[in-house]
């Protein structure tokens, strides 16, 4: 412990010395963690206000009601118990794949390639299910999470892989990644095993029903939900509560002083990758298990790319990740009412995310520069 916490040490002087002007936090200045956190809390709330802004000239310029949309959107994801439900499990993948962003960027790495590790997990855990089908519920459930998480780990860990041995870009290599497994899984599915039945919608064999997780007591909503707030618990207790979180969040702030205080580095970034997709691969296990029981193109719905989205609104914090993913999974859940209402398309809704996400981006430029925010020297205010 002892060493990790020279490593702060050292992370700080280094990050003060690249900051010509900056001031260390001190003693004096209390109130500065505060507003370090207001100034991460405004930050997010800041762009979805523009984003919703900008949304709404694009709305006008359709020629339909701002007001209207907004209402829609709250009928169709909170206003009532199956709309609410609705969204829950929409949220439920998005958790997951959130935290495939967000546990790699506490080392300072944008990975981007968590849909290529849910469709690839949710085959694995076909693939598992099927050649579990003779064993008890549990242990068939238990292979199939082993096997999703497996391969999720694998697929986004080679990211990390190819970042520290070879240099490449962890964004670049994830994205193509992605879309190698996605071709590798389109493959899969309508060649090798493919069910001959499927003949409209190639699929693949479907696991038992025995082996399908049934939904919660009293709701309609899968286990995943539940699954992937503990997930995103444990990832905040980690990062912010654990050595090696720590560790990882010197080696992402300051990479130099990390090396120098011989923090092993490469192992925490193909470490943090791992994880991050085996996150996602659980996701596309459970959307297996809960909701299509076979691997088809049902899989590829987008909620690898959603995660990104989540995990930047909220900052790569993993508890800040659960209302955002709500957010986002309850526009998504009202994509349906939105067609029949306004005679909007189902498209609408990425519109506006992609208003949202723009609008994040450019959150992160003016983050750390507004002078209220930043330390204050002795007698500062």
């Amino acid at each position: 412990m002892a060493s990790v916490t020279s490593v702060g040490e050292v992370a700080a002087g280094a990050g003060a010395a690249e900051a010509p002007g900056a001031v260390a936090p001190g003693r004096s200045d209390r109130w500065y963690p505060a507003r370090r956190a207001l100034e991460a809390a405004i930050a997010p709330l800041g762009a979805l206000l523009v984003a919703a802004a900008l949304f709404s000239v694009f709305l006008l310029a359709l020629g339909k009601s701002p007001v209207e949309f907004s209402m829609v959107i709250w009928r169709g994801a909170f206003g009532s118990l199956f709309s609410l439900q609705n969204t829950l499990a929409r949220a439920a993948p998005l958790l997951l794949t959130a935290l495939c962003v967000a546990v790699p960027a506490q080392l300072g790495l944008v990975v981007i390639g968590g849909e290529g590790a849910l469709v690839l997990g949710g085959l694995a855990a076909t693939c598992a299910g099927l050649a579990a089908s003779s064993l008890p519920p549990s242990l068939a459930l238990l292979a199939m999470a082993l096997a999703g998480t497996a391969a999720g780990a694998a697929w986004i860990g080679l990211t990390g892989v190819l970042r520290v041995w070879r240099g490449i870009n962890e964004t670049v290599a994830s994205l193509v990644l992605a879309y190698v497994a996605i071709a590798l899984f389109n493959h899969l599915v309508e060649g090798p095993l493919r069910d001959p039945a499927s003949l409209n919608k190639p699929s693949t064999y479907a696991i038992p029903d025995k082996d399908i997780l049934g939904p919660l007591p009293g709701t309609d909503l899968h286990p995943g939900l539940l699954v992937g707030v503990a997930a995103c618990i444990l990832c905040w207790v980690l990062i912010s509560r654990t050595t090696l979180g720590f560790a990882a969040r010197i080696a992402g702030g300051n990479l130099r002083a990390a090396r120098l205080q011989g923090l092993p580095v490469g192992a925490l970034m193909i470490g943090a990758c791992a994880l991050g997709g085996a996150f996602a691969g659980l996701a596309g296990m459970i959307e297996v298990a809960a909701i299509h029981q076979r691997a088809n193109a049902s899989l590829i719905a987008g909620y690898g790319y959603a995660g990104i989205l989540i995990a930047f609104l909220a900052r790569q914090n993993p508890l800040a990740i659960m209302p955002m993913a709500i957010l986002v999974g309850g526009i998504g859940a009202a994509g349906g009412l939105l067609q029949r209402r306004l005679g909007l398309p189902d498209a609408t809704v990425l519109v506006l995310q992609g208003f949202v996400f723009v609008s994040v981006l450019a959150s992160e430029t003016f983050f750390g520069r507004v002078a209220w925010f930043q330390p204050r020297a002795a007698g500062g205010r």
